[in-house]
């Protein structure tokens, strides 16, 4: 397994933009509105994923022994995360382009607004989160190895 690329997430974004921009400049009367707090379960999963990173960044500096299969996991949860996020940013970037010009014309649509920043507010928290957590299990090892690692100094 190999730590999350730029590109990955820059593909994902843009899958989730295309998405609920066909979807929200089609079908926009059919759906319902799109609640204030939709975006927080992103926000609490970035939580998650701080104190994760917290946790694991101890065990990796003071050099106890993490197993190997909860750092897998770990990564894994962090690139799912990290993956998660984009796809939302997308989305909500994807919602946004379809909602702006018809905000000044429905008045759901500019309510809308408002929780599609709150949602990509906690979308972009939610990457951070996720791959300082990926950061956070790296090994010395692992830095040395890395082919985009530039070591300062």
């Amino acid at each position: 397994m190999h730590f999350t690329r730029p590109r990955e997430l820059v593909i994902a974004g843009l899958v989730g933009l295309v998405a609920a921009y066909l979807l929200f400049r089609f079908a926009y009367g059919d759906l319902p509105r799109v609640p204030r707090p939709v975006g927080l379960t992103l926000f609490v999963l970035a939580v998650i994923d701080v104190a994760l990173a917290f946790v694991m960044r101890s065990r990796v500096r003071s050099g106890r022994l993490v197993n190997a299969v909860s750092a897998a996991r770990t990564v894994a949860l962090a690139k799912a995360s990290s993956l998660l996020g984009a796809i939302m940013l997308g989305a909500w970037a994807g919602i946004a382009g379809a909602l702006i010009p018809r905000a000044s014309e429905l008045a759901a649509a500019s309510s809308d607004l408002r929780s599609v920043a709150i949602g990509a507010v906690c979308a972009v928290a939610l990457i951070a989160a996720a791959l300082w957590l990926e950061h956070c299990c790296r090994t010395p090892e692992d830095d040395e190895s890395d082919p985009d690692h530039h070591p300062t100094g």
